[in-house]
C-alpha cells in the first residue's frame, strides 16, 4: 500500500512540475484535478448595485494533456441592508443569489506574472489560465449582466503558493460587464486542496 501511495505520489509531482515549467503536459501521464473553496468581500462601489457583497463557494480546475484547462466556480454572493442610509452588518444576507461561472479549453500560462500579489507571504510561483468565459449565470439563468450568447465577460485565474505549499491560493479577476456590473474588478480569494490525479476510468 505504502508502495503505491508513493508512486502515485510521485507521478503527482512529476506531472505538476511539467505543469509549473512548461504547461505541456506529457502524454503518458493523466490529467491534474485542483479544487477548493472561496470566500471573500468586494468593496462598497457606488456603480455596482447592491455592493459590497459577500462571497462563499467552491469550484475546481482540471489541466488536461494538451495544455489547456476547464475552470468552474460555484458560488452564493448576498449584500448588506441599511440603516438610515448607511451599510448595516447585522444585516446581512440580503438580496442572497447564486452564479455558475465556467471557463472551457483556456491555454494554461506558468508563473505569476500579472496574477495578484500578497503583501504578507508573497506567493513565490504557479500558473495561470484567462480568457472569455463560457458560461456565467444568475440563478440558474443567463446573468442579467452579461445577456449575450456566448458571454463577453472575461476571467483569470490563478494558482499559486510558496515554498512550503506549492498550490495554496486561487485569485480570480473578471473583465467586462461581469466587472463593471456586478462582480467588480478586484481578485476574488480562494484556497486550494491538494491536486489529484484524475482517475482515468471513472
Amino acid at each position: 500500500m505504502e508502495t503505491k501511495n508513493l508512486s502515485s505520489a510521485l507521478r503527482i509531482l512529476s506531472l505538476l512540475l511539467v505543469v509549473s515549467a512548461t504547461c505541456a503536459l506529457a502524454q503518458e501521464h493523466r490529467p491534474v484535478h485542483f479544487s477548493g473553496v472561496l470566500n471573500d468581500y468586494s468593496p462598497l462601489d457606488s456603480t455596482i448595485s447592491g455592493s459590497p457583497y459577500e462571497m462563499h463557494g467552491q469550484w475546481s480546475l482540471e489541466l488536461h494533456e494538451n495544455g489547456t484547462a476547464d475552470f468552474l466556480a460555484d458560488m452564493t454572493m448576498s449584500d448588506y441592508g441599511m440603516t438610515n442610509g448607511v451599510l448595516d452588518a447585522t444585516k446581512g444576507g440580503q438580496g442572497s443569489h447564486t452564479h455558475h461561472i465556467r471557463l472551457t479549453r483556456i491555454k494554461i500560462t506558468p508563473g505569476i506574472v500579472g496574477c495578484p500579489q500578497f503583501a504578507t507571504n508573497p506567493v513565490t510561483g504557479g500558473f495561470q489560465i484567462m480568457g472569455a468565459v463560457s458560461l456565467v449565470t444568475g440563478n440558474g439563468s443567463t446573468a442579467p449582466f452579461d445577456p449575450t450568447s456566448p458571454p463577453t465577460s472575461t476571467l483569470h485565474v490563478c494558482i499559486t503558493g510558496g515554498n512550503e505549499v506549492t498550490y495554496s491560493n486561487m485569485t480570480m479577476t473578471f473583465g467586462g460587464p461581469a466587472a463593471i456590473k456586478h462582480f467588480g474588478s478586484q481578485p476574488i480569494h480562494g484556497v486550494v486542496r491538494k491536486p489529484e490525479l484524475i482517475d482515468e476510468h471513472r
